[in-house]
């Protein structure tokens, strides 16, 4: 095998180490870097500007470090690529720390690179230096993150870059952290340094599959006569979309899915059965109750949808199919209760699809298509207060004409109020369940799906908004069109009903459950909070005519490259079948 040389470096006159850093993330493909400026990156910030030009990869100019991960984690749910994002020192990662968690308990890859003021602590500046320097400054979050790295060294910083690329990467994906020395950055290059060539580090072939364990899933398939896929965390792939359907036809399969995820299999094909929520619904548990097989593709929470079902689901024979076991630690228990499965396949749900479709000889003969948002609800000329069901049929009823990807939904949200046909229709929730990532996830995607004959909208919760709004100036600066639909409740609604479970089970009064929850008194102008970022505004909009009106008005908008914002006021409370769903799930509790 002929013998290939890594590049070396030879005119070392002007350059610095931060000037080889920043080529390494051009070398790794890295189109965008989302920042908040810091003392501690200086160096690389200078590399950025003055060395690559700002160009591949361009700097996104953030508010807040929590937007820079929240940024790149919707970017991530489109291409299933990491972007970077830089923040500073440790102060700039405490504040990035619950975007960090989202991106973790979601599994998609983020390249997050921070700084530290000198670890020498002769090279400190008076005061400053001291107190945005860390010796372990991952250790802020290194419970949820997949790796990290404090390099020393130039020549360690180039290497664990391409390690941390190549891990994020990897199957089960996940969130890395590298932290510079500043020192390191601002030393002068004085000899030739051999960097690594990201080429010859290849992505780790996905695991194989046992000819046994697949042999074992076929015949388990082919003697159930009541089949259910549970489909789960799956790809963005069209062709992957496409292997699902064909094999849930070919075995008769009954579907599920969770819109706490992507969308994972057409929700309007006649095997799609329960409502999708995030809990489990009672025709979903139906379902469940009727499988004589159980088959697991990378589902959140095996244990706890089969414990909401009942016991015949708990003892229907199970076949799981993840790697993200390997991601599971004894900080966070996002990784939910312990699977009981029967067969367990370590490889990704949509290899093992593709294999076994090969195996049966089944060739997908539709992809699915970029078809118009599909909504179930119907619009009506009412002209009263709006609920989420009305706020949804006056969407669908606006958006008809468009190919939607949705970003976000609210947790009010039912999965019934709207049918999902691709891989990119919607794109699930935050991963962490925390508020104010959703601006910074609608802004990152939509910067994916720029240029494409997609329409990005997200439906966002006014908490949610209210913590995350000053994401949007980055839309506004850098042209990155969108629709955003705020469901304004004036209240941080999910705690009221916490409240009213408390009073009811203390035998106090219910009707108090609003105080410390009610965002009223002053009213806030939401229109006006998103104008003071730069972009459109429309609202507030108090029924569906007005809503549907203000929507044609917002399209024209998105069309000439703006993000556009409309304030629609809803009566509290959830949809008809998010409300099933709940009341279901509070009754086994109770049980």
């Amino acid at each position: 095998m002929e013998k290939v040389e890594r590049p070396v470096i030879s005119e070392t006159t002007g350059l610095w180490g931060s000037d080889l850093i920043a080529e390494m993330l051009r070398a790794l493909d890295v189109e965008y870097v989302a920042l908040n400026p810091g003392s501690s990156f200086r160096g690389l910030h200078d590399s950025l500007v003055n060395h690559l030009g700002n160009e591949n990869p361009q700097m996104l100019l953030c508010l807040h470090e929590e937007h820079t991960v929240a940024i790149a984690h919707g970017w991530a749910k489109v291409t299933g690529r990491p972007m970077a994002a830089i923040v500073h020192a440790n102060v700039g990662l405490m504040h990035a720390t619950m975007s960090i968690y989202n991106a973790w308990c979601d599994r998609v890859p983020v390249m997050v690179f921070g700084a530290t003021g000198p670890v020498d602590a002769t090279e400190r500046r008076p005061w400053i230096d001291w107190i945005h320097t860390s010796r372990d400054q991952a250790a802020i979050v290194r419970p949820y993150v997949k790796w990290d790295d404090q390099p020393a060294s130039l020549s360690a910083s180039l290497e664990a870059m391409i390690r941390g690329a190549l891990i994020a990467k990897t199957a089960p994906m996940a969130p890395v952290y590298i932290c510079f020395d500043v020192v390191v950055q601002e030393e002068a290059v004085t000899a030739p340094i051999k960097t690594p060539d990201p080429r010859r580090f290849k992505l780790p072939m996905s695991q194989g599959l046992l000819p046994d364990a697949l042999a074992e899933l076929h015949t388990r398939l082919k003697e159930s006569r009541s089949p259910v896929f549970l489909m789960g965390r799956v790809s963005r792939s069209a062709d992957d979309w496409a292997y699902r359907v064909a094999l849930a036809e070919h075995f008769n399969a009954r579907v599920l899915t969770d819109i706490k995820l992507g969308a994972a299999f057409p929700t309007d094909h006649s095997l799609h059965s329960g409502t999708p929520g995030f809990f489990l619904s009672p025709d979903g548990a139906k379902v469940l109750n009727e499988a004589d097989l159980i088959v697991s593709f990378d589902w959140v929470d095996v244990a706890g949808t089969l414990k909401q079902a009942g016991a015949q689901a708990e003892n229907a024979p199970l076949v799981q199919l993840s790697v993200d076991h390997q991601l599971h630690n004894g900080w966070s228990l996002d990784h939910q209760a312990a699977v009981r499965a029967d067969l367990h396949i370590a490889a990704e749900p949509d290899i093992v699809i593709r294999t076994l479709c090969k195996e049966v000889g089944l060739t997908p003969q539709l992809k699915p298509q970029n078809l118009p948002a599909f909504s179930t609800g119907k619009l009506t000329d009412d002209l009263g207060p709006m609920d989420v069901d009305t706020l949804a049929a006056a969407l669908g009823d606006g958006l008809k004409n468009e190919v939607v990807s949705l970003v976000r939904l609210p947790l009010s949200w039912g999965g019934d109020l709207w049918h999902f046909r691709h891989p990119l229709d919607y794109l699930g929730y935050d991963g962490g369940a925390g508020i104010a990532s959703g601006p910074g996830m609608l802004v990152g995607a939509a910067l994916a799906l720029k240029g494409t004959d997609r329409l990005p909208v997200a439906v966002l919760g006014d908490g949610d908004y209210l913590m995350g709004v000053s994401a949007f100036w980055t839309a506004a600066r850098y042209g990155i069109p969108f629709l955003a639909i705020i469901a304004n409740n004036r209240s941080f609604y999910n705690d009221e009903i916490h409240q009213e479970k408390v009073a009811v089970s203390r035998e106090r009064p219910v009707e108090n459950k609003w105080i410390g929850q009610h965002i009223g008194g002053p009213d806030i102008d939401l229109a006006a909070m998103a104008r003071a970022q730069g972009v459109k505004a429309i609202g507030p909009v108090t029924n569906a005519r007005d809503l549907k009106s203000a929507i044609e008005v917002a399209l024209e908008d998105v069309r000439q490259g703006n993000a556009v914002v409309i304030d629609a006021r809803i009566t509290p409370g959830y949809s008809k079948a998010m409300s099933a769903g709940m009341t279901r799930t509070a009754d086994e509790t109770a049980e």
